[in-house]
């Protein structure tokens, strides 16, 4: 996977992430943005930051205990003991004993740029609210999120520049072109808010295909705009659209291929998947998980090397007073909070189906068997009240519940991503990678909800100013 490159990161670690890195890698990018306005630093982020008597979470399931690690600049200079570690004289020590260290979240499926929290849809579509969601996820510890075909790409592009710039600091923002019959592709709320930013801005975003021909050409376009992620939609949105037939797919994943552009996909039922894999597309941004994911869907996933994003906490969420979460209150305002409280379609205590907890449980085993790449993505975005941020730690407390270990929820969250996006110095705790990182006070290994009890956030080896950040969001 080459999708995003993230150009604070490295020249190869994000070749599909914005013009520049592509110009600093092999190929522009469209994807990917710092984003952290200057005087959310705190101050005391220059010079050499040693953090000691912590507990490693690698991030690739290893654990180091009673271990320390260094900071230089941007930069893990060192992870191990701190006997063995070279430090300058001035290097500031933060005792970080009972505390855990994990690196910094990816949401690998998003559609950040038209939640208002008062409001929602293409009204709100702006570079200032793109970069207040990059914001909102830097204050949950995401380094990074995927923006799945719904960015208009010449602010998208500004909105990474800024952050190249170091106007803002905040999650790096990867996006792709999305593609599908003419007119058509999200669910028919978001399609016409997405058309209605097109028409507004005067600036593509999604390329409709009705022939080999025109997939062929859309393909060029956008491999000419330095785009290096296509999103697909083969979904009838239950007849009221139409389903991008394999032909069309057939021949955008292989144009598609030929100009080193991968291709992820929206897919309508776990059937789809067969045909989708034997073209050759990279990864689902919809798991589909359930009776009609099998054992044989789940091998073949696993034998084409593609991923999967199960996302599961879209449908289940809206039915949650999630209003009443303290973990969300924190960062919206009050009236939203009670907007989201008990109703009658917000229950503190939904109930949920025990065959349909069994199924979704034997199909996600069957993906975990069969070792194919499981991503955490929350879909966030795409309709009202599904929050960026808060949603992704919510996916895994669901990752855990339907059979995963707390560490095989921290990696589909953190490396895994890292790998598929090409984000090559994001996702791990290791020499050389950038510092961007979460402080937890308890332990989510015993505790997958433990990833809520955030001390601190580094991105960059700079420290997020999370208090002044949950104030302005919650105005």
């Amino acid at each position: 996977m080459q999708i995003g490159r993230l150009i604070g990161v490295t020249t190869r670690s994000f070749p599909y992430l914005w013009q520049a890195a592509r110009i600093l890698a092999s190929r522009a990018i469209l994807a990917y943005v710092f984003v952290f306005p200057v005087q959310l630093v705190n101050a005391q982020n220059s010079g050499e930051l040693l953090l000691n008597n912590v507990r490693l979470i690698i991030g690739n399931g290893e654990v180091l205990e009673n271990a320390a690690l260094l900071i230089q600049g941007d930069t893990i200079a060192a992870v191990g003991r701190r006997s063995e570690m070279s430090l300058e004289e001035n290097t500031r020590v933060i005792d970080l004993s009972g505390k855990t260290l994990i690196p910094a979240l990816i949401d690998s499926h998003a559609h950040i740029g038209y939640e208002g929290y008062n409001s929602w849809g293409s009204e709100n579509y702006s570079r200032e609210t793109l970069i207040d969601h990059l914001q909102r996820y830097a204050y949950y510890g995401f380094s990074a999120v995927f923006s799945a075909g719904s960015d208009p790409e010449q602010i998208a592009h500004s909105v990474q520049q800024a952050q190249i710039s170091g106007d803002f600091i905040g999650a790096r923002f990867l996006f792709a072109a999305g593609m599908a019959p003419p007119g058509q592709g999200p669910n028919d709320q978001f399609l016409a808010h997405a058309i209605a930013v097109e028409e507004k801005t005067g600036q593509a975003i999604l390329y409709g295909v009705a022939s080999v021909q025109q997939a062929e050409a859309a393909v060029k376009q956008i491999a000419a705009k330095g785009i290096s992620v296509i999103k697909i939609w083969v979904d009838d949105r239950g007849g009221s659209q139409q389903k991008l037939s394999p032909q069309l797919y057939r021949a955008i994943t292989a144009a598609a291929r030929e100009e080193n552009i991968e291709v992820y996909v929206h897919q309508q039922y776990a059937s789809d998947m067969p045909g989708l894999l034997d073209a050759g597309v990279s990864g689902f941004l919809h798991g589909r998980i359930g009776s009609d994911l099998d054992r044989a869907i789940a091998q073949q996933t696993a034998a084409a090397n593609a991923f999967v994003v199960p996302n599961l906490g879209l449908g289940e969420l809206r039915r949650e007073a999630i209003g009443e979460d303290p973990f969300l209150r924190l960062s919206i305002p009050a009236s939203v909070a009670s907007r989201l409280g008990p109703s009658q379609q917000r229950q503190r205590s939904p109930t949920r189906d025990e065959s349909r907890e069994a199924e979704l449980r034997a199909s996600l085993g069957y993906l975990l068997d069969a070792g194919v790449d499981i991503l955490l993505g929350t879909d966030a975005g795409a309709v009202p009240d599904h929050f960026f941020g808060y949603t992704g730690h919510r996916e895994l407390e669901i990752f855990v519940r339907l059979g995963m270990t707390p560490m095989q929820a921290i990696v589909s969250a953190t490396s895994k991503p890292a790998q598929r996006l090409g984000l090559e110095r994001l996702g791990m705790l290791r020499q050389g990678y950038s510092a961007d990182l979460l402080i937890l006070d308890d332990n989510p290994l015993e505790d997958i909800r433990n990833t809520r009890s955030i001390s601190a956030v580094y991105l960059k080896g700079k420290l997020i100013d999370r208090e002044q950040l949950a104030a302005r969001f919650a105005d």
